[in-house]
């Protein structure tokens, strides 16, 4: 389905280390019960990291997130009392919720385009950068070396206000969401820094990834805990509620 949806979530929770077999459970179980959730299009449950080197040790135990591309804001009103929107608010010690707009989108993901095909232009506020790709596990290795000078140029990048990694698996299936001031900033971070201007480059000569997405979105909405997402800075466009 190639229509741009109205609405896509990001929901993040932290949880404490004591829930982690809970935790391990829900991500056995939910997948499915999200998916099959009315008015859902494509959905996601992820574990998260730090962004820093996406290995076995960047993993966050205590920070999962879904991702939810749905029919309508409606059909997104129903989450919280899903039976898996409830299963995660009892795990969790604090939580937020981004509300997103697609604005572009390249690329495949478990072979969809769950995002459509966004016509672009401008955003005016905070935009969401998400990418996701799953490594050819021979390339891995050289694909985790080229990464620590991206992310440490990405940490100190103008304009970031909270990043991180996201992952469907421990290995393989790797991402990141970063948040940003304004559009000028992502795209001065993305062709104009020379680390990630050089990893652009690699990208096809080093193949990567088996399957890649890039998507930029407009952030209409952030409620709940913002430090959830892991704020690296203050924004003057998002209110001490958290809400843009």
């Amino acid at each position: 389905m190639n229509t741009v949806p109205d609405l896509v979530t990001l929901h993040v929770w932290q949880v404490p280390r004591t829930a982690l077999p809970r935790v391990l459970t829900r991500m056995a179980l939910d997948p499915r019960r999200l998916r099959a959730l009315p008015g859902v299009r494509f959905a996601k449950l992820l574990g998260t990291g730090t962004g820093t080197g996406f290995g076995p040790g960047d993993a966050d135990p205590t920070r999962w997130a879904a991702l939810t591309v749905w029919d309508s804001p409606a059909a997104a009103a129903g989450f919280d009392a899903s039976p898996v929107g409830r299963a995660w608010a009892r795990l969790a010690r604090a939580a937020v919720r981004v509300d997103l707009r697609p604005v572009t989108s390249r690329g495949e993901w478990s072979g969809r385009r769950p995002f459509g095909d966004p016509a672009g232009g401008r955003v005016a506020g905070p935009v969401l950068a998400l990418t996701r790709a799953r490594l050819r596990l021979r390339r891995a290795a050289t694909f985790w070396r080229a990464v620590p000078p991206v992310a440490a140029a990405l940490h100190a990048a103008p304009g970031l206000l909270a990043r991180f990694g996201v992952g469907e698996a421990p290995l393989g299936w790797q991402g990141t969401v970063s948040v940003w001031r304004d559009q000028a900033d992502l795209v001065a971070f993305a062709y104009r820094r020379p680390e990630h201007r050089a990893a652009i480059t690699r990208t096809p000569t080093e193949g990567w990834y088996a399957e890649e997405l890039f998507a930029r979105f407009e952030v209409r909405d952030v409620v709940g805990d913002r430090t959830v997402l892991g704020w690296v800075a203050d924004g003057d466009t998002i209110a001490e509620d958290g809400r843009v």
